[in-house]
């Protein structure tokens, strides 16, 4: 299993990456102002990243998370918080929802079309009439692809690359996480993914009864361009 006690182990940085409070600052104001008073599910919570901050803002938040390590470790931070064991494209909690949000590029880990378009409807069940569906994720990164090349180098930094691994057939791509210090070895950690274009994302929402609210390059609001490599969508149910 991909989220196994391994990765759960050594998926919180607190205070760095994603877990800074750069970054986890405008993701949880944005988030708190489109719940708008009301309640929400994040779909594969996780350890706990933005729900347990959200919370803490007086936002009433319960999970779905499919990986039991990833739950221990969000009970060791809170272990009152509700979580939900199973599929996010399947899996229903019980109650009425203002907000429902997936970050972190995490819809792509559903590897087929129909998965995804599973999860935007199980979103929709969880919502009342006019509320919103959030999705933080990237925009594949074909244009660097060279013809005839098969991957592309999405992050290199002192101790770590990434590198994408592209079937653009299937629509499928495969990250390789290559970490190492001075020494002369390097571990290897892979992820696969289905990366979806901005317009099918909007086409899934449409087929789950949804409709575009607004798109920005991130979380404080800057404009969405063609050059912008992530995307923060909102969907209002109709």
């Amino acid at each position: 299993m991909l989220w196994d006690a391994e990765t759960a182990a050594s998926y919180d940085t607190p205070g760095e990456g994603v877990f800074s409070s750069e970054v986890l600052d405008p993701t949880v104001d944005r988030l708190a102002a489109l719940a708008g008073g009301g309640a929400a599910v994040e779909f594969a919570v996780g350890t706990g990243r933005v729900a347990l901050p959200l919370a803490a803002r007086g936002v009433p938040v319960v999970g779905i998370e499919m990986s039991r390590p990833m739950i221990e470790r969000l009970h060791a931070k809170d272990p009152e918080f509700r979580v939900e064991v199973g599929d996010m494209a399947g899996t229903r909690v019980p109650g009425e929802f203002a907000l429902v949000y997936l970050v972190y590029n995490t819809i792509s880990n559903l590897l087929t079309q129909a998965e995804q378009v599973e999860c935007f409807r199980n979103a929709a069940r969880h919502l009342t009439p006019g509320g919103r569906f959030v999705i933080e994720l990237w925009v594949p990164e074909l244009r660097a692809l060279p013809p005839g090349r098969g991957a592309t180098v999405g992050i290199v930094e002192p101790g770590y690359i990434l590198l994408d691994t592209y079937d653009v057939l299937n629509q499928h791509v495969v990250s390789h996480h290559f970490r190492f210090d001075d020494g002369r070895q390097a571990t290897l950690g892979r992820s696969p993914h289905r990366y979806i274009w901005p317009a099918e994302l909007d086409l899934m929402a449409q087929l789950a009864g949804f409709e575009l609210e607004s798109r920005h390059a991130d979380w404080v609001g800057t404009p969405f361009t063609a050059d912008s490599p992530s995307h923060v969508s909102t969907y209002r149910l109709q």
